[in-house]
Parts: C-alpha cells; sequence; structure tokens
C-alpha cells in the first residue's frame, strides 16, 4: 500500500449500514474517519475537524447531501476541502447537478473498495 496523504475523511451518511462499510473500507486503508448521520452536523464537524475529504449522500433527512455541498463550497473554512458525492442515484443529470453544486467527483452505489479508493485520490490531488 503506497502513502497518501490524505488522512482524515469525513463522511455524511444516514443509512447506518453503508456508513459502517465505508468507515470500514477507509479506516482498513489507513484513513482516519469521522463519520456522521446528519448533515447539519456534518456542517460543524466539517468547520471544527477541517477534514482532507468529505464523503456524502444525496437524500437524507433535513438537508440533502446537494445543499451541503453548497454550503460547504460557500464557508471560507471549508470552500477548497473537496467532496466526494456517493449515492444511488445514478442518472446523468443527478452527476452533472452534484458538480454544479461544487462536488469534486462523483461516486455510485454500490461501490467496491478500490472504486471508493480511487475516487478520494482522484480528488485529493
Amino acid at each position: 500500500m503506497s502513502l497518501t496523504l490524505i488522512s482524515t475523511i469525513l463522511i455524511v451518511e444516514d443509512s447506518p449500514s453503508e456508513l459502517q462499510l465505508m468507515s470500514y473500507f477507509l479506516t482498513e486503508s489507513g484513513y482516519n474517519v469521522i463519520p456522521t448521520t446528519d448533515a447539519k452536523a456534518a456542517l460543524e464537524q466539517a468547520i471544527l475537524q477541517q477534514p482532507d475529504v468529505i464523503i456524502t449522500d444525496v437524500v437524507m433527512p433535513g438537508m440533502s447531501g446537494f445543499e451541503l455541498c453548497r454550503y460547504l463550497k460557500k464557508h471560507p473554512v471549508t470552500k477548497k476541502v473537496p467532496i466526494l458525492i456517493c449515492s444511488s442515484k445514478n442518472q446523468e443529470i443527478d452527476r452533472l447537478w452534484a458538480m454544479k453544486q461544487g462536488a469534486d467527483a462523483y461516486l455510485t452505489k454500490p461501490y467496491t473498495r478500490e472504486q471508493l479508493i480511487r475516487a478520494i485520490r482522484s480528488v485529493a490531488n
């Protein structure tokens, strides 16, 4: 395994099983993980902890991943943090809309550990 410059990843995922799987893949690959199940809590965590990458789902109660992405890209502390949207929404319009909201990459579920790591590395450069 090669060394990585990214150390901390904030995950925003309202599904406990999906959050657990993603956290497992990332910690096993050497990343520090900040798991959150709520976009509003993720905003606070992103500002406080300043992660290297943020991964967010799209469909969540309270605030969508698209809304979260817009807020993060407008905030001075988080505006340069790469955002990876990871969603089961697999239409091209969803991908385009995510990029318009400020996302740096889009990964569809289900994904493999390798696809997840590759997507993270693609936004980290």
